[in-house]
Order: structure tokens, then C-alpha cells, then sequence
């Protein structure tokens, strides 16, 4: 048989297959692991979803080819979206489900282009007094500039509130919705977002000795929603962890599923375990806190706290304003 005869036997194999069961989801949803038969016979096929194109003309047309896009929801200047990548087969196009999740962000922002630049990275300790002098002025200056609006737009209940999938008000106020990149089906890549009510935490560096007990309760009350929310996942399934260097500065807390799998936002240097900084409290004296240690963690170089602070103080200069 040659070579030719013998790949169009493998291909005519595909559309014999008879599924049995799914194994497994993972990669985000992503890659697939069905069991099932040909001919009689028992067989496995993995299905994954193919690389993007990246050559020019592939790309100028991509977004013109999308079809069956469905807006989930708007924040100031956030989008995020469902929608089908564009080969239709008639009528039945429209039955399949979306093969895309889409985030739209406009106007963006020079920062926004920085972001999401592939860059190489940098891993740098910021100290208690590094903190103190250029980071947290930072923040403050972050704040002021009105890049929290979204946040509390959300929280003000403005917007989005379609979203808002559990609240409690008070001192342990919180609402919990779902984060952009979760196609909010797969629950193995479950993914929620706790936002806090009180502005006086904006990351873990404002977290005190002071914070246990409302850190508790927090972690509790956060698996009691997400386990209400769903029924099938049970508490030890979920991992809770704040980013530092957050996105924005206001206290966030992540609820994943156990079996998401670790990218680069969960990874060593993004993630820090809400039980890990809860026991790091508990080890320090009264009146301490996280803004009293140093803190190892990653940096893309078009970052402005690499560029302004962190280069120029491994260079042996004075930070700039970042």
C-alpha cells in the first residue's frame, strides 16, 4: 500500500469513530479525550484545537471571518465575547457551539500594548523598603489616574451586574463573577473572581497580622458561594490566590478550579496561596504585615515597575516616576 493509500485509509478511520464516553478536558477546556470504537474495536481519540495561523494575510482577515458572535458583557472599556471561527457549513453552522472566547479592549492604552507584548521577563525582590519608597507611590499613582472605574462601576452596580453571580454586603462584602477568560461551561477551568467592597486593601501588601480573622472568614465565605454556585465541585477542588503584581489595585481574590491547568497566572512568581499568606501572618509579630518582607516575583521588561524602578535600581541608579 503506498503512501498516499495508506493516508487515506487513517483519514476514512475518523468518521467510523463511535464515541463511548469522554475521558477527559483539559487544557482549559481545550484538548478533549474521547473513548470509543471502530469497526467493534476499541480506540482512543484525542482532539486538540489547532495553533493559530500567524502569517499576515491569515491575520488581516481574521477578524472579518468570524461568525455567530455573542457579546457576554461591557465594562468601560472591556469586551469579551463568544463566537465561531469562520468555516460555516450552512445552516447547521449556527447549532455548533462557539470555538472562540474573545476579549475586546478599546480605546487600549499604550500599557495595554506593553502587557500583552511577548517580552522576555524579568524576576526581581521587591523589598519592604523598595515597596515603601517607589512601589506603593506607584500604586497610589494608578489609582488617582482613574484606572479603577471599571472595578467600581461593578461594584457600585452600575455595571455588569448581569454578571454578579453571588454578593454579600458589610465588613466581608464581596461579589463573585466570572473571570474574562473563562468560557463559563467547563467547570475544570472554572474560573471566579472575588472583588472585595472595602478600598482600603489594594494587594496583598496592605494585609496585616490585624487581617487573619477576616481573612478566614473571606476564604470560607468564598468556597461556601462557589460551592452553592456549583454543586458538582467541592471545596477541596478550588484553589484561592491573590497576584502580585495585581493587574489592578484593588484587593481581588481568584477562585480556580483545582484541575485548571497552572499558566503563567497561576505560576511561581504571579500566584500567592491565600492559606500561604494567611500562615505568613500568623508567624509575625503584632502590628506587622506584608509590606514588611520581601517579595520575589516576575516582570515583563516593557513593564513601567521593570523600566522605571527595577532596571534602574539593578543598574545602580536612582528609580525614576514610574
Amino acid at each position: 500500500m503506498g503512501d498516499d493509500e495508506a493516508g487515506r485509509a487513517a483519514e476514512a478511520l475518523i468518521p467510523q469513530f463511535q464515541l463511548e464516553r469522554l475521558l477527559t478536558q483539559d487544557q482549559a477546556g481545550r484538548r478533549i479525550v474521547l473513548l470509543g470504537s471502530i469497526d467493534s474495536k476499541p480506540a482512543i481519540l484525542l482532539a486538540e484545537r489547532a495553533a493559530f495561523a500567524s502569517d499576515d494575510d491569515h491575520l488581516s482577515t481574521f477578524a472579518a471571518s468570524l461568525e455567530h458572535i455573542k457579546n457576554l458583557g461591557a465594562n468601560d472599556i472591556y469586551s469579551w465575547f463568544l463566537a465561531s471561527s469562520g468555516v460555516s457549513n450552512g445552516a447547521s453552522a449556527a447549532q455548533q457551539p462557539p470555538d472562540l472566547k474573545l476579549n475586546l479592549i478599546y480605546p487600549c492604552t499604550e500599557k495595554h500594548v506593553k502587557k500583552y507584548t511577548t517580552q522576555r521577563v524579568r524576576m526581581v525582590t521587591e523589598t519592604a523598603e523598595t515597596f515603601a519608597k517607589h512601589v506603593r507611590p506607584y500604586m497610589q499613582r494608578n489609582r488617582e489616574e482613574g484606572r479603577l472605574n471599571w472595578v467600581f462601576n461593578i461594584i457600585e452596580g452600575r455595571t455588569e451586574q448581569e454578571d454578579v453571580m453571588y454578593r454579600e454586603h458589610g465588613e466581608e462584602g464581596f461579589l463573585v463573577l466570572p473571570d474574562l477568560n473563562w468560557d463559563r461551561k467547563t467547570l475544570t477551568s472554572l474560573h471566579l473572581l472575588a472583588l472585595v467592597e472595602r478600598r482600603d486593601l489594594w494587594s496583598l501588601r496592605d494585609l496585616t497580622r490585624n487581617h487573619i480573622i477576616w481573612l478566614k472568614h473571606m476564604r470560607q465565605k468564598l468556597l461556601d458561594a462557589a460551592t452553592k454556585l456549583y454543586p458538582s465541585i467541592e471545596w477541596d477542588e478550588l484553589k484561592l490566590y491573590l497576584h502580585y503584581q495585581p493587574t489592578y489595585y484593588h484587593m481581588h481574590i481568584h477562585i480556580v478550579h483545582a484541575m485548571l491547568e497552572a499558566g503563567t497566572t497561576q505560576s511561581v512568581g504571579k500566584a500567592f496561596s491565600l492559606e500561604n499568606i494567611i500562615s505568613q501572618l500568623e508567624g509575625m509579630p503584632e502590628g506587622k504585615g506584608m509590606a514588611d518582607v520581601s517579595l520575589t516575583y516576575f516582570l515583563g521588561e516593557q513593564n513601567e515597575l521593570w523600566t522605571n524602578i527595577f532596571l534602574p535600581l539593578k543598574e545602580g541608579q536612582g528609580p525614576s516616576q514610574a
